[in-house]
């Protein structure tokens, strides 16, 4: 860990967010040369944090192991030069376990994912972050979303016990329920918006006070997504409207042809801007060939 608290909780405030895919080989295995150049690739760009084996990243889908040398190998090759935020959750144990290892890799922080399946009373889910932010010393940013989100009471009980704790992602695009829970906290934590193709909605975002976002598309598309987010943070609302009309209204579209498919396009994605990374894991699916075929034509749009 090189990245302090408050240094994490600056870091996420502000500037572009990138969430690299996880590189798999020909027989589905963890390619770690590819990873390194990814990593390597994505830090030459202008971004202020690398989360590693987050959603897009395919977390989920990872082993125990593969999850430990994904952390190791980012941590060596970002070299302190942006905090490293990795991933953890499932059950408490499990999630305790992420936390640990990514801690003991060398990672500034964790991104606490939703718990496993069923639905979950509040109480709950403040125990489940509470113990898996007191099993690590470093940061830790809540990803509300899925059967994991949380009320303003529950999220302002959870910061006053975990310090460690710096950041909530938003990954429901309620703005109402954001809202409330900005006003409620203040400036106690980061806000981060996370749902999928967060583009979309990201003047709503900036409207309630959350400044920044997790870009998927940066994966395939980065000099694009990153004047993108310049535009909106410039207020150039004539380039925010022709890149949302020309690349990401399509591709949303695209993208809700089936579930899955906000990690799955991104992977074809990188296929086709010729730094592939392989296809993604069960149960997710990769598009077929006319759906890449109109991904490509989306790649050349980004392009102008």
């Amino acid at each position: 860990m090189k990245f302090q608290h408050q240094d994490v909780k600056q870091a996420i405030s502000e500037g572009l967010l990138s969430f690299p895919v996880t590189d798999f080989d020909a027989n589905g295995r963890f390619d770690a040369e590819s990873y390194r150049q990814r990593l390597e690739w994505f830090i030459s760009h202008e971004i202020s944090a690398v989360f590693v084996a987050g959603g897009t990243g395919e977390f989920f889908n990872l082993s125990v192991d593969e999850f430990r040398e994904i952390v190791r190998l980012a941590v060596k090759i970002v070299d302190g030069k942006l905090p490293v935020i990795a991933s953890a959750g499932l059950s408490v144990e499990a999630g305790s376990q992420y936390a640990r290892i990514a801690e003991e890799e060398g990672a500034d922080g964790i991104l606490l994912m939703p718990p496993y399946l069923t639905e979950c009373p509040q109480d709950g889910l403040v125990s489940y972050a509470r113990q898996i932010c007191e099993a690590t010393s470093i940061s830790v940013i809540y990803y509300n979303r899925g059967n994991g989100v949380m009320t303003p009471s529950s999220v302002n009980r959870l910061a006053e016990a975990c310090p460690n704790l710096v950041g909530l992602k938003d990954g429901k695009g309620d703005m109402q329920a954001l809202n409330r829970i900005i006003k409620t906290v203040g400036d106690r934590l980061a806000y981060v918006g996370g749902v999928p193709t967060a583009e979309i909605i990201a003047e709503a975002y900036l409207a309630v006070g959350v400044n920044t976002y997790s870009s998927a598309v940066f994966n395939f598309v980065p000099d694009m997504a990153v004047t993108f987010y310049k535009a909106l943070r410039a207020g150039d609302s004539e380039t925010v409207r022709r890149i949302s009309r020309e690349f990401f209204l399509p591709f949303v579209a695209l993208r809700d042809h089936k579930s899955g498919y906000a990690v799955s396009l991104i992977k074809a994605g990188t296929e086709i801007i010729g730094r592939p990374s392989g296809s993604v894991r069960a149960p997710l699916e990769m598009p077929n060939d006319a759906e890449i075929r109109a991904l490509k034509e989306l790649v050349e749009v980004a392009k102008r």
